[in-house]
């Protein structure tokens, strides 16, 4: 995908609406998939998670011409989802049993049109695999530049992203599960005038 506003590089994709963040198409091409990619550290925490929750989401509003994949800018290829992963997904109804961690490489990140950095941290090895220019932290996304103009602390709190389970407790797991939940629904929702059939 080329976006069509130059200004596309960090932090401008939350501030700027749907349209130019898919190239105003919807993808790389007429007829083509929009593809999102959710990036944290190890792909075995956030971005599986993020990556179940929005195929659930397609799925439940009819979407088929959206793909979605998940890497980590710090993953080993082939790791499983961590077990703090894999149970809050299967207290929810989704498995993240087949996933295994994808390390984050300049192919996987030109396969996208859209990549989803869980925090602002993964914004750089984003920007050393070429994806620049695609890449904005999924807080921001969801909130769009509306929401961070009204509140200043709201600001602070959007440009943090989605805190790291890793090593936590059931209810650290529990409260990324839930920040994701809601993070995918609002970005959908602002996808949904570009990738909506």
């Amino acid at each position: 995908m080329t976006p069509s506003d130059s200004s596309f590089a960090h932090p401008s994709p939350a501030d700027e609406g749907p349209d130019s963040v898919a190239g105003g198409d919807g993808g790389s091409s007429p007829g083509e998939p929009f593809r999102l990619l959710y990036v944290c550290t190890g792909n075995t925490c956030r971005s599986p998670l993020a990556e179940a929750l929005t195929r659930k989401a397609l799925e439940e509003r009819g979407w088929e011409g959206v793909e979605v994949r998940s890497a980590g800018v710090a993953a080993a290829p082939g790791a499983q989802a961590s077990g703090g992963s894999l149970s809050v997904a299967a207290r929810h109804g989704l498995s993240l049993e087949r996933h295994r961690s994808t390390p984050l490489s300049a192919e996987v990140v030109e396969w996208a049109d859209l990549i989803l950095a869980m925090s602002p941290s993964h914004l750089g090895g984003v920007a050393m695999a070429g994806g620049g220019d695609r890449v904005v932290v999924i807080t921001e996304f969801a909130a769009g530049l509306e929401a961070r103009e009204a509140d200043p602390r709201q600001a602070a709190q959007v440009a943090g992203g989605v805190p790291d389970p890793f090593g936590g407790d059931e209810e650290e797991y529990e409260a990324t599960y839930r920040a994701l939940d809601r993070l995918v629904e609002e970005v959908l929702d602002r996808l949904e005038p570009v990738v909506a059939p």
